[in-house]
């Protein structure tokens, strides 16, 4: 099927005091009039007569056109009279027309004032406290969630929570053995030379330990699995809901937390302590080997010492942390992923600031932790 084409917008002078106004006086038909325009030649100080019988059609775009025609005219000291234009579109044009009047008499009123440094400051604090109580009633909504699949067991997708502990804990194993592995290493090599001096060189054991279990291997994880997995939650639920897929399963009457967000909870609390465990494992390990090499210690050594100065406390202490840190990536990648809104741009800023918001509120946990466990003496 042809579409016929469209008459563009025109102007003819058919006597020196006339001028005829047709075609399609729209955004799509006003190409070139202002060439047009300029080429109207009016006589000083004359009564001109516009004919708008002839216009076709009249949208804003066109509307703002003509209106500038005319100001230009009795800018020059014409007369200008528009005649036979069709009601709606004389509507439409005294619209324009006082719109055009306003921004003449205020040019303050249409700019655009950016705000001030102050101002600048209230809105962020404003938006992040519009986000914290978000997150917080997000938080609630889980916790019921959660509740409610306790209670009925039957609500639980088991095969979605399979699935997340093998991509967010077992898929995860060789990135975080490698960096435990290579950070018990740093820290072994950056303590030898100060233990080297003093003779202590079997203390080596002693810093790896404790830093690995207590501190190290329970923080790296956590940035590990915040960067990998909890940018994979926020982008999977964002792209799901730009495109309307969670309407979709609302409609259903599926809750979308318990099929994405409750799994991915679940998940990282099985897989995090798990991971902590083997980074553990693998920490000590490149300790031991670098100890081995700069201070001559022997692996039974380092294994001897490493009984006698890691205690099961401060083993219980890193493990305890891993669930919390697991539960704060879980739930701050779902939260922003939900918080997705317009198109891909947007899952995109939501899943940086899933990975940003995460390592930083694991840290701070991590913080507060130190200092409740240094009151209670662990």
């Amino acid at each position: 099927m042809k579409t016929l084409p469209m008459e563009l917008a025109a102007i003819a002078q058919p006597t020196p005091q006339e001028i005829a106004l047709s075609g399609n006086w729209t955004a799509r038909g006003i190409g070139g009039i202002e060439l047009r325009l300029d080429a109207v030649s009016i006589p000083a100080n004359s009564a001109l007569i516009a004919d708008g019988s002839q216009v076709l059609a009249l949208d804003t775009a066109g509307a703002w056109i003509l209106q500038r025609m005319l100001l230009r005219l009795r800018s020059e000291g014409s007369s200008v009279t528009l005649e036979g234009l069709q009601p709606q579109f004389s509507k439409l044009l005294e619209v324009v027309a006082k719109q055009v009047a306003d921004q003449a008499s205020n040019p303050a009123a249409a700019e655009i004032i950016a705000p001030g440094p102050l101002e600048g400051i209230g809105r962020s604090v404003q938006s992040a406290a519009e986000q914290s109580v978000a997150l917080l009633s997000f938080v609630g909504e889980s916790a019921t969630a959660l509740a409610g699949c306790i209670t009925h067991p039957s609500r639980i997708r088991w095969r979605p929570m399979m699935f997340n502990i093998r991509r967010a804990g077992f898929d995860a194993l060789p990135i975080v053995g490698l960096l435990s592995f290579l950070l018990g290493i740093v820290v072994a090599y950056q303590g030898a030379d100060q233990l080297s001096k003093y003779g202590a060189n079997i203390f080596v054991a002693d810093l790896v330990g404790l830093s690995m279990l207590r501190e190290f291997a329970p923080l790296i994880t956590a940035i590990i699995i915040a960067g990998r997995s909890g940018s994979a939650f926020a982008a999977q639920i964002g792209t799901m809901t730009v495109t309307e897929e969670i309407d979709a399963m609302r409609t259903i009457g599926i809750s979308p937390l318990d099929l994405l967000v409750l799994p991915k909870i679940i998940a990282l609390l099985i897989a995090m302590p798990l991971l902590t465990l083997f980074a553990d494992v693998l920490g000590v390990f490149g300790g031991m080997l670098m100890a081995q090499a700069q201070l001559a210690v022997t692996y039974a050594d380092f294994l001897e010492r490493f009984v006698k100065a890691v205690s099961v406390t401060a083993f219980l202490v890193g493990i305890g942390k891993a669930p919390v840190f697991g539960l704060i990536i879980a739930i701050v990648g779902c939260f922003q992923g939900f918080r997705t809104k317009g198109g891909a741009d947007s899952v995109g800023r939501q899943t940086t600031r899933a990975v940003v918001q995460s390592i930083f509120l694991v840290i701070v946990a991590d913080a507060l932790f130190s200092v409740a466990f240094s009151a209670l003496d662990l």
